[in-house]
């Protein structure tokens, strides 16, 4: 019978012949050390993100505590004229771009096998956009849709630059939740008869829902500030417009930089508007983890 040596640890105990060593004073003094450096490295991350959230409340709350500034604000017209223009062209680039992205990824995680001609130039191109600064891409849209085809300035244009900063995010995040989903679960799925299309939209992507739907989320927030398109491709206004394909619209990364420009008298508007923009996002992001939550796989 094989007896076992207790040592002076408490629960370690080492097996005659064994390899097994106690962990040594040394050992113990770089692991706490490791450990202190990683809490200090997170302190030192939340320490910018607290300070910047502070500021931007403290000197953005006033001006959205003043009713005029909602719907008086100089001669660009008021917040909830720029929250419109924000929200509709954020929306309509959203609906062109994330199911786009998500079947992009799909093919790329579950039909292709990486070597073929078209997934290597997805990939490519994918990697491509995820560095085109938006003033690229709103002068691509302008080149195109204004000097070619000679449209006019209006919000879709806006949501076309959008949608080529949005496409690559939504791609990339999609694809890396897709590639986590065990493997066991397709292969559960078929054993059973299911097809792979089916396989996909009931197992696959409700398992990856979660991560797909945070991936989205980094996407709109990286391209709803965005000053670049608006400044370029849709011109500002006093009036209201919930048409996309119709007029000028205003915005509140637009807002910001007309606010900005009339000079430090305006720069509370500035901070209200930024401030502004931090709480649509923040509620897009609430809202879209509730939906995400009350689809995904229910635990047993």
């Amino acid at each position: 019978m094989t007896t076992v040596e207790t040592t002076e640890l408490g629960d370690s105990v080492k097996p005659p012949g064994s390899s097994f060593k106690p962990l040594s004073g040394r050992r113990k003094v770089v692991n706490s050390t490791a450990e202190v450096a990683v809490v200090v490295a997170v302190v030192i991350a939340l320490i910018p993100l607290v300070w910047l959230l502070v500021t931007l409340v403290a000197k953005g709350i006033g001006p959205i505590l003043d009713p005029d500034w909602w719907v008086q604000s100089a001669r660009y017209g008021g917040a909830a004229n720029a929250i419109v223009g924000t929200v509709v062209q954020t929306l309509l680039a959203t609906v062109i771009s994330v199911p786009l992205g998500i079947m992009v990824a799909i093919y790329l995680v579950e039909y292709s096998d990486g070597t073929s001609f078209l997934a290597r130039a997805t990939t490519f191109m994918v990697d491509i956009l995820s560095g085109v600064p938006s003033i690229v891409a709103a002068l691509f849209v302008y080149a195109v849709w204004r000097t070619t085809l000679g449209l006019p300035r209006m919000g879709f244009l806006v949501a076309v630059a959008l949608v080529l900063l949005m496409m690559p995010l939504v791609v990339r995040a999609t694809e890396e939740m897709l590639k986590i989903v065990p493997q066991d679960l397709r292969e559960a799925s078929y054993a059973l008869g299911v097809p792979k299309w089916k396989t996909i939209v009931r197992i696959v992507l409700p398992t990856a829902l979660s991560g797909i739907v945070t991936g989205v989320m980094l996407a709109i927030a990286r391209v709803m500030g965005e000053s670049a398109p608006v400044l370029i491709l849709v011109g500002s206004t006093r009036a209201m417009n919930w048409n996309p394909f119709a007029g000028n619209q205003e915005s509140l990364p637009l807002m910001m930089v007309q606010q900005y420009g009339q000079g430090p008298s305006a720069f509370d508007k500035v901070w209200g508007a930024a401030l502004t923009l931090v709480i649509l996002v923040a509620i897009a992001y609430v809202g879209a983890k509730v939906v995400s939550k009350a689809f995904a796989p229910k635990k047993s």
